[in-house]
């Protein structure tokens, strides 16, 4: 049998138990450093596996799992695990068991995906020798919350078990792809997210008195008009920046100036030079804008992840082992996505790739979108995303 043949047979072996324990995982979603259940199903699937690990990392829910390897340096596999503060509004019977919780993200996909490949690739290491040592991630708190720098701090890459790691991969299901597709791209693959506050003081009075008041509502609108202008005259326009507001917040009553208010959002980039650029802009115009209208503002910046830039050596490996499944294709993919991931934090290590897995069944109505409600993973995608995984743990040629 070759090893084509080997991983094939192990992962059709695998499909209908990985398929209940996915919907498992979708039925008891947690948020992010509150994965605790997740951890659990995690490490009782390597331990009935024969895999090393060690747990209780990446701020307590994370684990490091390890299979041996001839060559010095390891190669790792990501997945993340936590899922989102939204009521789910599937019906499936798999649904959401936590109200206000669940996984419309896909994290259920990927966790079930690392597991599928930490079980085939033990199978395999029991016949013949890896080429390579494979560190396996499994992240918390992946939505905004630090779970990937966590896990960096706690030695994922620098050797808390096995080797340390040379290069890192991770995917994302992705509804805007067909099954069996894989989407990849050198470069800025995913954009920064930063969040910022902006606190507008002003002067209340009666609404009838407007001139004994400075109205923080109007310095707040214009706030919101003059930081549109960030993109539209200061970036230049091929690059893609995207400056949000998502909350404002002024006032309690329809007859009272207000003292003050607030409004927050976000500020999407793709490159360092950009980000900070637009930062000190929004930052100078919430200031001068205010000040105008006899207020004062205040500027807090949250700085979420960098953007996720694909190396291009990584990622030319990733294609080649796609070209290598029967029956599997690459997809360019032309633009990048606004949305964020912290896999960008382990590309600012070592060398990273970060790539898409179709979701869309062809033949099907068109999916929801990620973090939408009604959004569920597509569990026909679990083949191919193990596939992948091993792959670039044996090497695309494989015979």
């Amino acid at each position: 049998m070759t090893l084509t043949e080997q991983l094939t047979a192990l992962i059709t072996a695998e499909i209908p138990t990985l398929v209940a324990l996915r919907r498992d995982l979708h039925s008891h979603p947690e948020l992010g450093m509150e994965e605790h259940r997740t951890s659990q199903v995690v490490q009782r699937e390597l331990t009935r596996s024969g895999v090393e690990f060690v747990a209780g990392v990446g701020g307590g829910t994370g684990v490091i799992a390890h299979l041996a390897g001839a060559a010095a340096h390891a190669i790792a596999l990501r997945a993340d695990m936590d899922a989102l503060p939204i009521h789910e509004h599937t019906g499936l019977p798999y649904a959401s068991t936590i109200p206000g919780k669940m996984h419309a993200c896909g994290h259920d996909g990927h966790t079930t995906i690392l597991i599928g490949t930490a079980r085939v690739l033990k199978a395999i290491s029991n016949s013949r020798p890896l080429p390579r040592p494979v560190t396996m991630i499994f992240q918390p708190a992946e939505e905004n919350l630090g779970g990937a720098s966590e896990m960096i701090a706690d030695g994922c890459l620098s050797g808390r078990i096995g080797p340390a790691v040379s290069e890192i991969y991770g995917l994302h299901g992705w509804p805007w792809l067909p099954l069996r597709a894989v989407g990849v791209r050198n470069g800025a693959v995913m954009a920064s997210t930063d969040s910022f506050t902006i606190r507008v003081c002003g002067r209340g009075a009666h609404a009838a008195w407007p001139h004994l008041a400075n109205d923080p509502v109007v310095a707040i609108a214009s706030i919101v008009t003059g930081l549109q202008s960030i993109v539209s005259r200061t970036i230049d326009p091929t690059h893609a920046v995207v400056v949000s507001i998502c909350v404002i917040k002024v006032g309690d009553a329809f007859n009272v100036i207000a003292e003050d208010g607030l409004l927050q959002g976000t500020l999407r980039t793709l490159t360092a030079t950009d980000r900070d650029h637009s930062i000190a802009r929004i930052e100078a115009i919430a200031r001068h804008a205010a000040a105008i209208h006899g207020c004062e503002a205040t500027f807090e910046l949250k700085r979420g992840c960098p953007a996720v830039v694909n190396d291009p050596v990584a990622t030319d490996r990733v294609r080649r082992m796609v070209r290598s499944i029967e029956h599997a294709s690459v997809v360019e993919v032309t633009d990048p996505s606004m949305g964020g991931e912290d896999f960008a934090c382990y590309g600012e290590q070592i060398p990273a790739s970060f790539f898409l897995l179709g979701l869309q069944d062809p033949a099907g109505s068109a999916m929801p979108a990620l973090h939408h409600p009604t959004f569920d993973f597509n569990d026909s995608a679990l083949a191919l995303g193990i596939e992948a995984m091993c792959r670039l743990a044996l090497g695309a040629d494989i015979e």
